[in-house]
């Protein structure tokens, strides 16, 4: 069985919801975010969806579009 998150079913800290505005400014990955807060990937983007935080990488260029 699987092993469940430290914080699972825990509410969520001021500090919590800090660490993840900071982790989406730095365009950290959802599946790193979550290992970094002890949250599983869908209560990561639950919270970011509830606090309207994009968690969608920005300055980064589709592949195949790279200038030659």
């Amino acid at each position: 069985m699987a092993k469940s998150p430290t914080n699972s079913r825990k509410p969520w800290t001021g500090a919590q919801t800090q660490q993840l505005r900071n982790l989406a400014k730095g365009n950290t990955p959802t599946r790193v975010a979550a290992l970094k807060l002890g949250r599983t990937p869908s209560a990561v983007q639950s919270k970011a969806a509830d606090l309207k935080i994009s968690l969608k990488p920005t300055n980064q260029s589709p592949y195949g579009t790279k200038k030659r």
